[in-house]
C-alpha cells in the first residue's frame, strides 16, 4: 500500500476512534447533567415546601394552600420538567409540568433506542418533604425524556461535523506535507530503476531532508563503486579479447609455419618414395599411398583450423568477406540442409577491429548453435552498420518455440555475453513465428575501443 495512503488510513481510523470517545463521553455527561439538574431541582422544591410548611405553623404570610408550587413556576423557564408532591397520610397529590419545547431536529430512532439503553432519561428524582420530624410527603421531579434525547443528539451532531471537518482537514494537511516530504523517494526509486538498466552514469541530487541526502549519498557512492568495477571488469574483457585473438594469431601463424609445413614436406617425401617404390619396390606403393592419403587428411584439418582460430579475409579482406566466406563453408558442409543467407548493410569498413572481430566469433557462435541444435530449413544473417551502432540478426527457423535459454547458461551463450559486456552491447533473445530463435546484437561503435 502507498505510504501516504496508510497513514491517512492510520489517521483517520485514530481520529475517528477518538470520536466516538468523545461521543461516549458527550451522552454520559449529558445525561450527568440532566441528572444533577434534577436532583438540584429536587432539593430546590424540597427547602421550598418546608420553609412553606415552617411558614404555615408559625402563621407568617402564607395565603396559598399547602403545597404552592408558584414560586416555582415563576423562576423556572425550563421546559420539560414536572414536579409533584404525595402527602404521606394519602389522599391527592398535586403536579404540575412546564410544557416540553419541540425539537427542531428529528431524533434517530435508532439513537433514541440506544440512548435509552445505556442511560435511564427522564428517571424521577425524589425528596421526602419533613417538619418537625413528621414526614408531610414526598416530592418528585421528573425530566422529559424526549427532551434530554433531543438535546444530546444536536449536541452530537455539532461535535461530530466538527471532529469531521477537524479530521478532513488533518489528513489533507498530512497528504501535501507527506507528499513533499516523499517526494524524493520517488527520484530515488526512479534512480535506482535508471541504474539498474545499467546506466551507472546516472545520480541523484542532494535533498534538502538530511536523511534522504545520506540516503542519495549512499545511492551515488554505490553507483560510483559499481560503475568503477564494471569499467575495470570490461577493460579485463577486452584485455582478455585481445589475449585470446593474439593467442589464435600466434597459434595460426605456429600451425602454418611448422606443422603445416612439416605436413607438405611429409606428403613431398611420400611422393618421392611412391615414385622409387614404383621401379625397386612394388609393395610399398599401398602403404606410401597410405601415409599421402592420412597426410592430406591433416593438411585439410589444418587448414579448417587456421579458419575457424583465425580466418585470413577478416585480416586481409575485411568482415563483409569473412562473413561471406563464413556462409559459404557452412552451405557447403550441408548441401541438403540448412539454407545460409548472408545480407550486409553498410560499409564494413569503418567498424573498428575490436567491434569486427566480435560480430564475427559472435556469428561464427550462433551458426554452430543453428547445426548442432536447431534443425532447421533455413537460416539467415543480417548485419545492419548505421553510424552510432552495428545491429546482428541471425534467426533461424529451427525447432525453438520458447526462451528457456534465459535460465540457461552454455559455453557459447556465456562466450557472446561476455564479448557484449565488454564492447557495451545488447543482445536479445526472441522466437521466431511459429517456430524458430532470432538472436539479436546491437554493438555501439562509440564504446568498442576502451581504454586498456
Amino acid at each position: 500500500m502507498n505510504l501516504k495512503w496508510h497513514l491517512l488510513y492510520r489517521i483517520t481510523f485514530t481520529g475517528m476512534f477518538c470520536l466516538l470517545t468523545c461521543v461516549a463521553y458527550l451522552l454520559y455527561q449529558t445525561d450527568q447533567q440532566a441528572r444533577l439538574h434534577s436532583v438540584a431541582l429536587a432539593e430546590s422544591l424540597h427547602k421550598q415546601l418546608e420553609f412553606q410548611l415552617l411558614r404555615i405553623n408559625t402563621g407568617i404570610g402564607q395565603t396559598n394552600p399547602f403545597p404552592d408550587f408558584e414560586l416555582w413556576k415563576q423562576n423556572n423557564n425550563i421546559s420539560g420538567i414536572c414536579i409533584s408532591f404525595q402527602p404521606a397520610e394519602g389522599g391527592h397529590g398535586r403536579s404540575l409540568c412546564n410544557g416540553e419545547q419541540m425539537a427542531d431536529t428529528i431524533v434517530p430512532a435508532g439513537f433514541e433506542y440506544l440512548y435509552k439503553l445505556l442511560f435511564t432519561p427522564g428517571a424521577a428524582i425524589t425528596r421526602p418533604v419533613s417538619f418537625n420530624g413528621r414526614i408531610k410527603g414526598v416530592v418528585s421531579v421528573t425530566p422529559s425524556a424526549t427532551m434530554e434525547i433531543a438535546s444530546a443528539w444536536e449536541q452530537i451532531q455539532a461535535l461530530s461535523g466538527l471532529s469531521v471537518l477537524t479530521i478532513a482537514f488533518v489528513c489533507l494537511l498530512v497528504y501535501l506535507n507527506i507528499s513533499r516530504a516523499l517526494r524524493p523517494a520517488g527520484i530515488i526509486v526512479d534512480g535506482l530503476a535508471r541504474m539498474q538498466t545499467g546506466n551507472l552514469d546516472w545520480r541523484l541530487p542532494a535533498f534538502e531532508v538530511k536523511e534522504w541526502r545520506q540516503t542519495a549519498a549512499a545511492i551515488n557512492q554505490l553507483a560510483a563503486s559499481q560503475q568503477l568495477l564494471l569499467d575495470e571488469r570490461q577493460r579485463l574483457a577486452v584485455r582478455l579479447m585481445h589475449l585470446q585473438e593474439d593467442e589464435r594469431r600466434f597459434l595460426c601463424r605456429e600451425l602454418h609455419d611448422e606443422f603445416g609445413q612439416c605436413l607438405a614436406a611429409i606428403n613431398a617425401v611420400a611422393a618421392s618414395i611412391a615414385q622409387t617404390a614404383q621401379q625397386q619396390c612394388p609393395d610399398l606403393i599401398q602403404e606410401v599411398s597410405t601415409i599421402r592419403r592420412i597426410t592430406l587428411h591433416m593438411l585439410q584439418a589444418v587448414h579448417g583450423m587456421l579458419g575457424r582460430l583465425r580466418p585470413a579475409e577478416l585480416d586481409e579482406l575485411g568482415l563483409a568477406s569473412s562473413l561471406e566466406c563464413l556462409i559459404r563453408g557452412w552451405q557447403s558442409l550441408k548441401p541438403a540442409g540448412t539454407i545460409y543467407r548472408l545480407t550486409i548493410n553498410g560499409d564494413c569498413g569503418r567498424l573498428p577491429e575490436a567491434a569486427a572481430m566480435a560480430l564475427y566469433r559472435i556469428t561464427q557462435e550462433c551458426l554452430t548453435n543453428i547445426s548442432r541444435h536447431a534443425r532447421a530449413a533455413n537460416a539467415s544473417v543480417s548485419l545492419d552498420i548505421h553510424c552510432d551502432a552495428a545491429c546482428l540478426t541471425v534467426a533461424d527457423d529451427g525447432l525453438a518455440d520458447s526462451l528457456p535459454f534465459a535460465d540457461r547458461n552454455g559455453v557459447g551463450l556465456i562466450g557472446i555475453r561476455e564479448r557484449l559486456a565488454a564492447l557495451h552491447g545488447v543482445l536479445e533473445l526472441t522466437i521466431v513465428q511459429p517456430h524458430g530463435l532470432a538472436v539479436k546484437i546491437r554493438l555501439p561503435l562509440a564504446d568498442t575501443q576502451p581504454d586498456l
